[in-house]
């Protein structure tokens, strides 16, 4: 393939020269021939002499470095003419002319279900993220999202412990992972998933470069699901464009005095499908795998051991709200010094966490 790759590089250096513009372009002539015109008949294709110039006098170095990262092991690209490419991204308005994979790249083919949200995630957030992911992979979809901290970590996280498929959506290239806290979870997602990215290798991180990797998100999934995200959220791009590119949106519902589940809210009032279970995404989407099916897997996540948990009294006085420790005390009738030494006690077990403004219970408490 590297020599059909060849004049995709060109063309994908050649500066505004999207991936809109290249299917209108190779709609008149196929890409090897476009490389090799002279500068007037290019300019006579459209192309302003910027294009033209770099079509003619491409970046030599910078080409024999993509093709050389191409030839290793796990790692190819993909170009919009390849049968490879994955037929619902190709459909958008303006896809990404290259695809650079490190994985397989099968799974970019398969059904989808993109999670998103927060970075600065709650911890049922965290953990609805985990279980959806984890419901998903279960079933046979590939869990899409953005490799980010917070929920798109915990989504990713999920599918990997269910034994499914992950695929993370990079905003830089795939030779400068970022997150760096994210390298490791990188690595294992290559090894049971892929990652991609329509940069360069070499492209370090940019503002700009996000909300490109939120359409390519959006356009890889048969549908996105919102799990937490502020009024103002990156996350509100991607739904926006899951909506543009026809795919469905999901969204879970948070309390009214949340800020970070504001953005959710908006979604299921503007018409977002309100998901309270994994099976509300099976059901809505309609591709149910025979074992979600007949085993109801959507609804098997993964459970911990039961166990009799200690201070049951204080428990019951901590909510999913945060509760502050003189409220717990009051309503344990016990002095704050003790009702800190339980609280310290159970947050070393995992029941509970200390946040802003006081305690709040963690799911395992509650099962």
């Amino acid at each position: 393939m590297t020599n059909a790759l060849y004049p995709w590089l060109v063309l994908a250096m050649t500066p505004t020269l999207g991936g809109h513009r290249i299917n209108k372009l190779l709609s008149k002539i196929s890409a090897a021939d476009c490389i090799a015109l002279p500068f007037e008949q290019l300019r006579q294709l459209g192309l302003s002499e910027q294009q033209a110039t770099a079509i003619v006098s491409p970046d030599q170095r910078r080409i024999d470095q993509v093709l050389a990262w191409h030839e290793r092991l796990f790692q190819q690209v993909l170009t919009l003419d390849s049968p490879h490419y994955p037929y619902l991204l190709k459909q958008i308005t303006s896809p990404p002319p290259l695809l650079f994979v490190r994985g397989d790249a099968s799974y970019l083919s398969k059904p989808q279900i993109a999670i998103i949200g927060s970075r600065s995630a709650s911890i049922d957030g965290r953990e609805a993220a985990f279980n959806f992911g984890y419901a998903l992979g279960q079933a046979e979809y590939v869990v899409t999202s953005g490799l980010a901290l917070g929920i798109d970590g915990q989504a990713h996280l999920g599918a990997l412990k269910s034994g499914g498929a992950t695929i993370a959506v990079l905003g830089s290239g795939l030779d400068q992972v970022y997150p760096a806290r994210h390298r490791k979870l990188a690595n294992d997602i290559v090894e049971q998933g892929a990652l991609v990215s329509e940069f360069w290798p070499d492209e370090k991180p940019r503002p700009q470069n996000f909300p490109r990797r939120n359409r390519v998100i959006s356009g890889l999934s048969t549908g996105v699901l919102v799990v937490e995200a502020a009024e103002k959220s990156g996350s509100l791009i991607t739904a926006r464009y899951a909506l543009e590119q026809g795919r469905e949106v999901f969204a879970i519902p948070g309390s009214i005095y949340n800020t970070q589940s504001k953005g959710c809210n908006t979604l299921i009032k503007s018409g977002a499908t309100l998901v309270e279970s994994p099976l509300d995404i099976f059901n809505e989407v309609g591709i149910l795998t025979e074992c979600a099916i007949n085993n109801q897997i959507g609804l098997s996540l993964p459970q911990p051991e039961n166990e009799e948990l200690p201070f049951p009294a204080l428990l019951a006085n901590v909510g999913i709200e945060a509760t502050p420790v003189d409220v717990v005390a009051e309503r344990c009738e016990q002095p704050v010094h003790e009702i800190l030494t339980q609280l310290l006690e159970l947050e070393l077990l995992g029941l509970v966490s200390a946040v802003p403004g006081g305690y709040i219970r963690t799911r395992r408490s509650e099962s």
